[in-house]
């Protein structure tokens, strides 16, 4: 939304998931999804809910 970098924790705990998180500058929800590829690396998709 606004176009501020942010740091989030992302839990591996959560692959296979998704949650919604408010911006720390913005406060507008954040929707991420987490999944865990090929080779074993966590990757993360994150798009805001109009997307």
């Amino acid at each position: 939304y606004c176009g501020e970098g942010i740091e989030v924790l992302l839990n591996p705990e959560d692959v296979g998931g998704e949650y919604v998180e408010d911006c720390q500058v913005c406060c507008r929800p954040i929707e991420f999804r987490l999944r865990e590829s090929a080779g074993g690396w966590l990757e993360a998709e994150v798009r805001s809910d109009s997307d």
